[in-house]
């Protein structure tokens, strides 16, 4: 079986990518890799820190591999908090001021849903961009789908914004399928399957 790396050591991310790709390739963490420093992500767009993230795992180990970056943009916040979503809480902003340990998923959802308070519109798109480097070779692949922020948490699956995230079309939250069927529908999955598409040629 093909080995492909994801540059990644979050979890849940890996988790989602390996169940989308399984039986087809064996997919290896950053860690398995022996990299353990934080990839850099000093760019303004999504497309950007995909490809400085791949590019820095090729440059420094020498792998063929893939990374993502991925945002959610709320359209009555101008697309915030976008390439930003991951530290969302940790930037002061309105009312809004950061404290110490505003770094993790409660607090962005904490920070995202008072942002939205007294708002009607609560329309937003997950989106996410891999960039694959293959020898000299660098490919971009997109996922996106659509959704509506809710106004307070449903589910315990998932992890990041998916408790507060209702996709088009959907009763329920991210956090409230099953990992089959939000790898069936998400950003993420839509991004991998195009990346699948490619290799498979």
């Amino acid at each position: 079986m093909k080995v492909i790396v994801f540059a990644t050591n979050n979890e849940h991310k890996l988790s989602e990518v390996r169940q989308i790709l399984s039986g087809m390739f064996e997919v290896k963490s950053l860690k398995e890799i022996g990299c353990f420093e934080e990839l850099p992500e000093t760019h303004e767009t999504l497309h950007e820190n995909a490809v400085q993230k791949a590019e820095y795992v090729k440059e420094h180990y020498g792998y063929d591999c893939f990374a993502d970056d991925t945002g959610l943009e709320v359209a009555t916040l101008n697309g915030k908090p976008g390439v930003y979503s991951a530290r969302y809480a940790s930037i002061s902003e309105g009312d809004w001021k950061a404290k110490d340990g505003d770094h993790d998923s409660e607090q962005n959802m904490k920070k995202l849903l008072h942002m939205l308070n007294g708002k009607e519109n609560r329309s937003a798109q997950f989106k996410t961009v891999i960039a694959w480097l293959v020898g000299n070779e660098k490919h971009l692949f997109e996922g996106i789908v659509t959704g509506d922020i809710t106004k307070e948490r449903h589910g315990a699956e998932g992890f990041g914004y998916d408790p507060i995230f209702q996709p088009t079309g959907y009763d329920v939250t991210f956090a409230e399928m099953s990992a089959e069927e939000k790898n069936s529908i998400s950003h993420r999955g839509r991004a991998i399957q195009k990346l699948m598409e490619f290799l498979n040629k």
